[in-house]
Order: structure tokens, then C-alpha cells, then sequence
């Protein structure tokens, strides 16, 4: 059985589409015979650059609240790093905050 995890990034609403066009084009959300599945919810991420951060939006030492995507894809295990290469080329932030679950087989 091919081991399948859950990648979940967070990306600002107006990087969402090229964010996910890579992921896809390197393999990400392959569901039987369909490429590039992915589920998107909009919400609001939060974060308080420091003064050696580097922020794409915001300025250090401001609270920032910035209007993003939660991006949520399945992928195959063996295409995981090609994956997260391709996410964080195309993502603007200096730190991506993404998260990655084992999914199990039933």
C-alpha cells in the first residue's frame, strides 16, 4: 500500500493559485483519476515579526492580521519533498507555516 499524507500550508489569498498550481504540477492532490484535488478555506493568520525578520507584509514589531488560505492536499508520500519544494518556491513568506499528517488506509 502507498503511504498517502495530509499537507496543510497557509498562504496569503493572493499567492493561493500559484501556490496550488505548483503543489499540484509536482504531484500533490492525486485522487484515483483526478490531479491537483485540493480544498480551500479563506481565514485570518496572524504574526509578530521580530526585528531580524524579513516580513513579505507587515513591518517588525507590528501585529500583523493578514486575510489567507488554508490550502489542504493528499500526497503520496515518495512525492512529499518535490511537493514542498514547489510550496516553498512559490510561497512569499520568509517562514512557511505548513503541516503535514499521516493519513491511514481504510
Amino acid at each position: 500500500m502507498v503511504q498517502r499524507v495530509k499537507l496543510v500550508v497557509y498562504v496569503p489569498v493572493t499567492h493561493t493559485n500559484v501556490v496550488l498550481a505548483a503543489m499540484g504540477d509536482a504531484g500533490a492532490g492525486v485522487i484515483g483519476n483526478y490531479t491537483h484535488c485540493s480544498f480551500v478555506s479563506q481565514g485570518k493568520g496572524q504574526f509578530l515579526p521580530n526585528d531580524k525578520a524579513n516580513p513579505f507584509i507587515g513591518k517588525c514589531g507590528i501585529l500583523e492580521i493578514v486575510d489567507e488560505s488554508r490550502i489542504e492536499v493528499t500526497v503520496f508520500k515518495e512525492r512529499l519533498e518535490y511537493v514542498i519544494k514547489a510550496m516553498k518556491s512559490t510561497h512569499p513568506y520568509e517562514e512557511v507555516a505548513f503541516d503535514v499528517y499521516v493519513l491511514e488506509d481504510v
